[in-house]
């Protein structure tokens, strides 16, 4: 089992437990700084589909150089099928602030195997999964030495397998990834875009993403950060009520009169850990 390095994240919250994941293109690196500074919990600097391909090798020249200066950032490499994937992994390779890779379009976990390979020692590795070859994949993907945590490139699933982007339509690509990454003993996934500005959308579609058991969300705008961390984490009615079965039941279960105790203790715990994460607090 890979041991990750410790780098800066872009805010107090872990790479684990981050909720909002911010795309940035990198041929804005006049938006990097700004990125870093908002709301999110995490930035992603992109020279994969935010460019294009006569641009990359600026676009990276420009991400080498913000990380040189002594920033932080995630960056989504080229998928490893390119031509671009190695240029990527040399220009970023060792560089001090390089919070971790996203892998475009993994397939397979040798792909991982073999990003991980050009790599310094212990850098996280976030797999996109945005086909069905990948999504048939994410078991071997999930258990790969390196990888970090699984991600949903919802769109181009999308446009790979025809299918819609109702709710039930997404359903078994969300729940395959869930499931993959609990028996690879991963943090939850990290859910595809909602596209719209709409806040009401927006809340909606992070409320879907909890509720199938995903935990992250990538974001395509700073503005999307607030509501994506606000339904991405517990309400202040659940702590109230996470305290209450605590109290009554005891940490350590002392309270507990029968089994069907324990499933409400365990959720109790679990939104007291994440209370206490994010800084919320019982109303």
């Amino acid at each position: 089992m890979t041991t990750f390095m410790e780098t800066p994240v872009t805010s107090g919250v872990a790479p684990e437990r981050a909720r909002s994941w911010l795309l940035v293109p990198a041929t804005k690196p006049d938006t990097f700084t700004a990125a870093v500074e908002s709301d999110v919990d995490a930035v992603i600097l992109d020279i994969e589909d935010a460019v294009a391909p006569k641009a990359k090798p600026a676009a990276r020249d420009a991400v080498v150089a913000w990380l040189e200066a002594g920033n932080s950032a995630w960056v989504r490499i080229n998928d490893a099928t390119t031509s671009f994937w190695a240029d990527d992994l040399a220009a970023l390779s060792g560089l001090r602030g390089l919070a971790g890779v996203m892998l475009a379009k993994t397939e397979s976990g040798s792909q991982v195997d073999a990003t991980a390979a050009r790599l310094a020692p212990g850098t996280r590795i976030l797999a996109l999964v945005e086909s069905a070859v990948g999504l048939e994949a994410a078991p071997e993907i999930a258990r790969a030495d390196s990888t970090f945590r699984l991600a949903f490139g919802s769109g181009d699933f999308r446009r790979d397998t025809g299918m819609s982007d109702e709710p039930l339509a997404m359903a078994y690509p969300r729940s395959r990834l869930v499931v993959s990454s609990r028996a690879a003993r991963l943090p939850g996934p990290i859910d595809g875009p909602t596209l719209t500005a709409n806040e009401s959308i927006l809340a909606r579609d992070s409320a879907l993403t909890l509720s199938m058991g995903m935990t992250g969300k990538l974001c395509m705008h700073t503005e999307q950060a607030p509501t994506v961390n606000r339904e991405l984490a517990p309400a202040p009615s659940d702590v109230t009520w996470a305290d209450e079965v605590v109290d009554a039941l005891g940490a350590d279960g002392a309270h507990v009169k029968d089994g069907s105790d324990l499933p409400r203790l365990a959720k109790a715990l679990k939104i007291r850990e994440a209370a206490e994460v994010f800084g919320i607090h019982a109303d």
